[in-house]
C-alpha cells in the first residue's frame, strides 16, 4: 500500500459535536472549522495536492470552479502559503464589487479567466491547452481539477475516516451524510471505510451533477485510487446512497424553504450553512434522518462554504422563520 505525503494546512482533528435542533439530537462533524481562510472540506484534499505541486516545482497552479467556488478560493490561499501563484478558470462573470469567495480570489492576486457554461463544460481541456502554452515558455504548471477531486486529492477523506474513528466507535453508526459537488469527498469516505472494513453507508446529496453523473464520478475516483495506490481493499458499491432532487433549482440558486431552514438552524444552534452545498445537504439530512430521530446513527459533515454566503446577503436576511 502506498500512502502519499502531504503538507499541513488544516486545523485537524475537527470537532465531532452533538447538536440539538427542533428537539432532536444529532451528530455533526465540523469540517467548517478546519481553518479560517482555508475552511471547509477542500483544504484536506489540498494538503496532498499542494505537496505534489511543490514536489514538481510548480511555478503556477491552475484550477477551476464556479465564481463562488470554495475549492478555488482555498486553492489560491493554499498555493500562496506555499509560494506558488494561481490562475483560476471560473464559471461566471466578473464583478467590480466582487464578494465572498470571488473577493478573496482577487484579494490574494489570482489571475482569473471567466467562462460561460458551454466553455466550462470543457474546462479541463482549456486548462491543459493553456498549460501547454506556458510549458513552451519554461513555466511549470500543476493542474488541479474541479473540487480537487483526483485519486490523490481524495486521500483527504480517506484519512478523515481514520480521524473520525479515533473520535467515536464507527461500528455504532449507520452512515455519514455529505454534500457532493465533484464527488471527491464521497469517494474518499468510501475508500476510507473500506480500508477499515466498516459497513458504513456514505449518503451523498448531489448539488451540481445529475445522480447518474455524480455516481459515475465517485466510483471512478474511488476505484482509481485503490488501483493507483495499491490499496488492500475492495469497494462495496452498495455503500453509496445518493439523495437526489435537493438541488433542482440549480447549483447557483437556493429556494426560499431551504433558506428558511438555514436561518432557523442558525438561530437555534449558532451554526451557519451555505447556499450551494451544506444548506441543500442539511435539507436532505433533516428530511431523511433528523425528523425520523436517526441523527445519532448518521453523522452530518459540515463541509464549510461560509464565504459563499456573503454573495447572498440579501436573500439570507429576507429568509422567513
Amino acid at each position: 500500500m502506498i500512502i502519499p505525503k502531504k503538507i499541513q494546512l488544516a486545523n485537524i482533528p475537527t470537532p465531532l459535536q452533538t447538536v440539538k435542533f427542533e428537539g432532536r439530537n444529532f451528530l455533526i462533524k465540523r469540517d467548517d472549522l478546519s481553518g479560517l481562510e482555508l475552511s471547509g472540506n477542500k483544504v484536506r484534499k489540498l494538503e496532498y495536492l499542494i505537496y505534489q505541486a511543490k514536489k514538481e516545482k510548480a511555478d503556477l497552479i491552475f484550477t477551476t470552479g464556479g465564481d463562488q467556488s470554495n475549492h478555488a478560493r482555498a486553492a489560491v490561499i493554499a498555493a500562496a502559503s506555499a509560494g506558488i501563484k494561481s490562475r483560476l478558470f471560473l464559471w461566471g462573470k466578473d464583478k467590480a464589487d466582487a464578494d465572498g469567495n470571488l473577493f478573496l480570489d482577487k484579494f490574494y492576486g489570482a489571475e482569473i479567466s471567466f467562462l460561460n457554461k458551454i466553455e466550462y463544460s470543457r474546462v479541463n481541456e482549456i486548462m491543459f491547452e493553456e498549460r501547454a502554452k506556458l510549458l513552451k515558455k519554461g513555466k511549470n504548471v500543476y493542474v488541479i481539477p474541479e473540487g480537487g477531486s483526483t485519486t490523490l486529492g481524495i486521500w483527504g477523506y480517506i484519512s478523515f475516516i481514520d480521524e473520525l474513528s479515533k473520535q467515536m466507535d464507527l461500528r455504532k453508526i449507520e452512515g455519514i451524510t455529505i454534500a457532493a459537488g465533484s464527488g471527491g469527498t464521497a469517494a474518499g469516505l468510501l475508500v476510507g471505510a473500506a480500508l477499515l472494513k466498516l459497513n458504513l453507508k456514505i449518503i451523498a446529496v448531489n448539488v451540481l451533477y445529475s445522480k447518474k453523473e455524480i455516481e459515475r464520478k465517485i466510483f471512478h475516483l474511488a476505484e482509481g485510487c485503490i488501483l493507483d495506490f495499491k490499496l488492500p481493499c475492495d469497494l462495496n458499491k452498495n455503500n453509496l446512497i445518493l439523495l437526489d432532487g435537493y438541488s433542482s433549482e440549480g447549483y447557483k440558486k437556493i429556494t426560499e424553504d431551504k433558506l428558511s431552514l438555514i436561518k432557523n438552524f442558525a438561530k437555534a444552534t449558532g451554526i451557519l450553512l451555505d447556499p450551494a452545498y451544506t444548506g441543500k445537504a442539511f435539507t436532505a439530512y433533516n428530511e431523511n434522518f433528523l425528523i425520523k430521530n436517526k441523527g445519532m446513527k448518521n453523522i452530518f459533515i459540515h463541509t464549510g462554504g461560509i464565504f459563499g454566503i456573503f454573495g447572498r446577503r440579501r436573500e439570507y436576511l429576507k429568509a422567513k422563520i
